[in-house]
């Protein structure tokens, strides 16, 4: 699911903003994680707004209550400013990832997918072939294999 995020810089890009009502996790966190990776990654930056609570509810076909509990939840953790009648806006200091953040949230991530991965029996082959497509999907144009002697094989 794609959402416009409109910076401060007036350049309009695209989030994609997945939520997967079956992984568990409520959906209101899952927006909250991966509005936290937007900021932490620098694609959001200090002083961006957010779409309306109204606009990503729809956008994301959720009810909008779930939407304010995320900016809500956002606010007091002070990654988020709600200015009351202009919208939701990251904050001025809500701080990057370190390369080693970056690592430890991707490695985590990396290795849910390759122990569901081998507990379904599926081949490092498959599970390549999917991730290529999926990252082609969300990064388009923007993807490039890593060649092939970077690959573990």
């Amino acid at each position: 699911m794609a959402v416009i995020i409109q910076p401060s810089t007036k350049i309009v890009m695209l989030l994609h903003l997945q939520i997967d009502p079956r992984s568990g996790l409520p959906v209101y966190r899952q927006m909250m994680d991966q509005i936290r990776y937007y900021i932490a990654s620098g694609t959001l930056g200090p002083g961006d707004q957010l779409p309306s609570v109204r606009e990503l509810a729809q956008a994301l076909s959720i009810n909008p209550t779930t939407v304010v509990k995320a900016y809500t939840e956002l606010q007091h953790a002070q990654v988020l400013e709600i200015r009351h009648g202009k919208g939701a806006f990251v904050n001025q200091s809500t701080p990057r990832f370190s390369e080693s953040d970056k690592e430890k949230a991707l490695r985590r991530l990396a290795r849910q997918l390759a122990v569901e991965a081998a507990q379904m029996g599926a081949s490092w082959e498959f599970v390549q072939g999917l991730v290529e497509e999926e990252w082609t999907e969300v990064a388009g144009a923007d993807f490039q294999s890593p060649p092939q002697e970077l690959r573990k094989s």
